[in-house]
């Protein structure tokens, strides 16, 4: 029998989900270093949080290839190999390509709403509002498209491979040509959702991908 949630266990949910996403951002933006150590009582005292939320946070970064834990040994960031590189692009191409295809198909009147607005703010940008604000909008734009495909798994499998890719961006970042022309291309793949073209969309985010791993290729 399911046991009765309580203020408790939703508090403990939250403090969990916050420590997730901000020790994620830091491990993703080499804020923690590859190969780092990860001290969870210093974590969990710069978060104002116990150390409970901290290893819950943890154990999904394992599961998804950004922390690792070694027996008598103990926490640390993973380390980023760069021949992982292909083999991520190839499961991007397809699962982003397929993400947006179903987007354009199940997109519902509020998340229009919400794709509008993310033209709107891709028109503002011109590439002068620093690195994080572009990255943060790349990141916005991926997992909106993400959230409309309307399948939790894919939703999930998608935003594990997207911040391992992220990771290699930033590592890469100094070296890399101007970070504004592959943002704003993402107008295009919207503008295929909002129009129900599931065909262009697929084809838009597929070579999205394929571009970023020409890119980071070509510097590393």
């Amino acid at each position: 029998m399911a046991r009765p949630s309580s203020a408790t266990d939703s508090s403990g949910q939250l403090l969990a989900e916050r420590a997730y996403v901000e020790l994620r951002d830091r491990i993703v933006k080499l804020q923690i270093e590859p190969g780092a150590p990860i001290d969870e009582d210093s974590l969990g005292q710069q978060l104002a949080m116990g150390r409970t939320p901290v290893r819950e946070a943890i154990k999904r970064l394992v599961l998804e290839n950004l922390v690792v834990v070694f027996p008598r040994r103990g926490t640390f960031a993973a380390d980023i190999n760069i021949t992982d590189l292909t083999h991520i692009s190839d499961v991007r191409g397809q699962l982003e390509g397929h993400a947006a295809y179903l987007a354009a198909q199940r997109l519902t009147e509020p998340q229009l709403t919400d794709l509008r607005q993310l033209r709107a703010d891709l028109a503002r940008s011109q590439g002068n509002e620093g690195i994080d604000a572009l990255m943060e909008l790349d990141a916005r734009v991926h997992r909106f498209i993400y959230a409309c495909a309307g399948n939790p798994y894919l939703e999930a499998t998608l935003d594990g491979y997207f911040n391992l890719s992220r990771r290699i961006w930033y590592l890469a970042l100094d070296r890399l040509p101007d970070l504004f022309p592959r943002v704003s291309e993402h107008d295009e793949a919207l503008a295929a959702i909002a129009a129900g073209d599931a065909d262009r969309a697929q084809a838009l985010l597929a070579e999205h991908v394929a571009n970023f791993e020409r890119e980071i290729r070509a510097v590393l």
